[in-house]
Formats: structure tokens, sequence, C-alpha cells
């Protein structure tokens, strides 16, 4: 069997093969972060594809989180019952149920991309951002609220509500967005946060209160499942965020409990210069698979069967998470299958479609 196929356990949790859907936003809740059936029929046809891992969509922790209005939440009991229909129908195709928590941070309150993208100010129905630092955003109009104690305690409160309801919803893998210039990658990384208290400044500080958020969703998400982060390993940018960094911050999200590191990159500044190309974030989940001993997933214009089977057989990542490639192929594992040589089981409904290798 080739790598790609082959199980993988994290945990108390068998994954059938190696391939993830990565979590991308959707922005289709049309009211205050409620899933529907838009979301329903797209990560679950991707579950009917073959995937191992469905990960949902960054998935907000309060409402002052959603990147847009229209984004998910998970921040009400409310927004149970539909995470629950979802959830069910994904473990019914043997693939696994995941969700990403999140907070947007200075990101926040934006239109959603084809309407623009554009901020969307506090008195137009926007709402007030948050960051470690009153520093917008460039391109913002406004700038973020620099976070106090009092609301660095409830964000902490927030991700481990956040994660008691996605217990409650059915989800067996948790994880935590610190990536793409949202809410924790911004006190991470040195561009956005400037504070002078113990949550700024050194890289102790810096990574404080990402560690403590691990801490907190602990308290709510069971011990058996395995808990993810996302980081964006550099900011591309000098005096930012960056490998090294990634590396010392990923040994200790081992020795918290943490499972694995999805390997990212960028979001801080927009107008980084990214050396865009396949597999160009491979790199960053290979050092740090082997410079910490952690499992990694490698992202990032990974287009290919053969692409991903070549990560994982030189052992530069442990799942390769698809983004892109699964929006235009929500089969994308059947058909890697057969290109691949690979005989797995196809859905009974889809058995007579079944290809035989190209």
């Amino acid at each position: 069997m080739c790598k790609l196929f082959s199980p993988i356990t994290i945990k108390k949790i068998q994954f059938r093969n190696r391939i993830v859907v990565s979590p991308m936003c959707e922005y289709s809740s049309l009211q205050d972060g409620y899933a529907n059936d838009w979301h329903l029929v797209h990560l679950g046809s991707r579950a009917v594809g073959g995937a191992a891992l469905i990960m949902q969509e960054a998935t907000a922790v309060s409402a002052q989180g959603r990147i847009s209005p229209n984004d998910l939440g998970i921040y009400l009991d409310g927004h149970i019952e539909k995470l629950q229909q979802i959830t069910q129908f994904i473990h019914l195709q043997g693939a696994i149920a995941g969700i990403q928590l999140a907070h947007a941070g200075r990101k926040g309150s934006h239109a959603v991309p084809w309407q623009g993208g554009k901020q969307i100010p506090v008195d137009q129905d926007g709402w007030q951002c948050v960051s470690p630092s009153a520093i917008p955003f460039p391109g913002d109009l406004e700038s973020p609220q620099a976070l106090d104690n009092s609301g660095i305690q409830k964000l902490r409160s927030d991700f481990q509500s956040a994660a008691s309801r996605a217990v409650k919803a059915g989800y067996k893998v948790l994880e935590i967005h610190a990536a793409h210039g949202y809410l924790l990658h911004e006190f991470l990384s040195p561009l956005s946060n400037t504070r002078e208290d113990e949550y700024g400044g050194s890289f102790e500080n810096r990574t404080r209160l990402l560690l403590e958020v691990v801490q907190s969703i602990q308290k709510s998400w069971p011990a058996e499942l395995p808990l993810f982060v996302r980081i964006s390993a550099t900011d591309w940018v000098e005096s930012g965020w960056d490998p090294d960094q990634s590396v010392r911050l990923s040994k200790i999200l081992k020795r918290a409990g943490v499972d694995l590191i999805d390997c990212s990159s960028g979001g801080t500044i927009p107008q980084a210069r990214i050396p865009l190309g396949p597999g160009y974030q491979v790199p960053f989940a290979e050092r740090i698979r082997k410079e910490t001993g952690i499992l990694t997933a490698a992202v990032g214009l990974i287009t290919s069967a053969e692409q991903a089977e070549k990560i994982l057989a030189e052992d530069q990542a442990d799942m390769i998470f698809l983004a892109r490639e699964f929006l235009r192929d929500p089969y994308f594992p059947l058909h890697a299958a057969t290109q691949l040589g690979e005989d797995i089981n196809w859905p009974q409904q889809y058995e007579r479609a079944k290809l035989k290798k190209v």
C-alpha cells in the first residue's frame, strides 16, 4: 500500500488514509453563525469522496471573532443541533469530523470576498475588532482595540466553551487556528504585537496566550481525542515570526499535549513576498517534524496524488491537507487511489462507476 492510503492512528482515532480536507471558509452562514444545508452538503460530499478527515472551516468562538457576518460560529448552544447533523453524516461515510476553532482578531468585521472583502465599519453594522495591539490590518480604516486582561480572560473562556460545544456536536478532532494573521497569530508575531506586558516582547510572552488557550481547551476537550494547532511557520517578512520560532513553539506545544502541527504560512502582512509554487510550504512541515518529533501536516498548492505520495514517502509530513484541490474535486481520494494503483472501497451507491487504474 502506498503511504497516502495507509491508515494512521492519533490518540484513539484511526484515520483511513492521510488525506485531509483543509478548513476553508465558505462565508455561507445566513444568520448569526448558524450552519445550514450548504455546510452539510459541502462537508458531507467530501466525506463521501473518501477523505479521512473533514476539517470544518474556521469556526468562531465568539460573534466578535468572526471574519465576516457570514462565518460559522460555535458560540451559542443553538449552533450545536445542525452541527450534530453534519458530524453524524460525515461519520456514517467512514470519515472523521474535525473542527477548527478560531478568532479573527483585527481581521474581523469584513465583507465576504465576493462582496469586496473590505472592512465593515462599526457604524455600518460592523463590530469592534480586537488585537494584541491597536495596530490596524493594512488597508483597514478602523483600528482594533488592544485586549486588556479581562478581554484575554474572556477569550480563554470562549475557546473552552467552544471546545465543550464541539464535543456535544460530535467532532473527533479539534484544531486551534493560530495562523494567517488571525488573533492568536497576531500575538505570536512581533509585527502585530507591540505589547509591553506579559503577553508581548519576548518569545515566551508572545507565545503565552496560545499556550493558555491550549490549556483552557484541554479542560473541555477529551484527552483521548486528537488536538491539532495550525500555525503560520513564517510571516515571510523580515523581523516577523519565522521558522526558527515555529520549531521552538512546536517543541513546547508537543510537551503541552498537542498531537500535530498543521504547517501553513503568511497572513500577517498582505504585501509579504511569498514564493508561491507547488508544495512551497512543505519544507516547514519537514523541518518541524524532524527537529521536534511531533506529527506534522503539509498544506499549500498540493494538487496531485503523486505529489502527495512523494511528500509522505520522503517523510516530510504525516498527513496531507488539501484545500483548493478539494474545491475542484470533492472526490479527489477516489481518483487518487486509481492513479496510484490502490484498490479502495468506494461508496456502495457509486461502486458501479469505479474507475480502473489509468
